[in-house]
This record gives structure tokens, sequence and C-alpha cells, in this order.
């Protein structure tokens, strides 16, 4: 019969490797080209529906953002003017952080919910509530 050390060392030998990832909701990256003055972005609602929320609010907190005028199409945004996918992406990291993660726990499982002049992001993780502002 094995002693316990050798089961044991023979056990760690035989486990797969833990892969740690603390970051389960990635915001996926901005695909798209620069065309003369403007910039096109071709992926723009998969990553709204990534981030569960809706097209046009994203659209019109990221124009803000960048104080660039756009055109939301059925397939993209064309933006105004020449700006780096770096910009973009940092400006919907910010949008991510701001309006979809819980403060509390850190999940993306919220809502916005609209309660008469005051928008809440409500956390269907941890139940968590929050104010965040209303865009106009």
């Amino acid at each position: 019969m094995e002693d316990y050390e050798n089961m044991l060392d023979r056990l760690y030998e035989n486990m797969p490797e833990v892969q740690l990832t603390t970051e389960r909701f990635e915001v996926p990256k901005v695909r798209g080209h620069i065309q003369g003055n403007k910039t096109i972005v071709t992926n723009f609602h998969q990553i709204a529906q990534t981030l569960q929320r809706p097209v046009d609010h994203l659209c019109k907190y990221v124009l803000k953002e960048l104080a660039t005028p756009g055109d939301l199409l059925k397939n993209g945004i064309i933006f105004g003017t020449k700006t780096p996918a770096s910009r973009i992406n940092e400006k919907i990291q910010k949008y991510a952080d701001e309006f979809v993660t819980c403060k509390e726990c850190g999940k993306p499982d919220t809502k916005l919910i609209r309660e008469g002049k005051y928008m809440f992001k409500k956390c269907l993780a941890c139940g968590a509530r929050e104010s965040v502002r209303i865009l106009k």
C-alpha cells in the first residue's frame, strides 16, 4: 500500500493546470477604419450588445466624450473626425465602468432603471443600487 506522500504527489502530477482569470467580462475592442476625415467602426452594435445596453445610449455617451459628430448606422457608427481606436476603446471602457459594472461587487450584471428625473444602476448579482447621470 502506498504511503500518503506518494499518493499526494501523484495526485498533483495528474491535476490539470488551473488558469486564474479574475475577469470574466471583457469589453470588445473596436474594429473599423479611417476613410478620409471620418472614422468608421463596424462592430459598435456588438459592443453595445456585449455591454447589454441600448446602442443609442452608448452612441450618445461616446460622441459626447469624444466631442465629435457622428451617425449611427444599422451596421456600425461613423465618427465625423479621424479618431484613433485607442481613444474610442478608452471611452467605451469608461462607459462600462460608469454604466455597466457594479461598484460594490464588480460584476457586469446590472440594468439601468429610470425613476422620474433620476437614473439608477441596479446590480442583479448583489442587489446594490447606485445613481448614474442621465445623458442629454
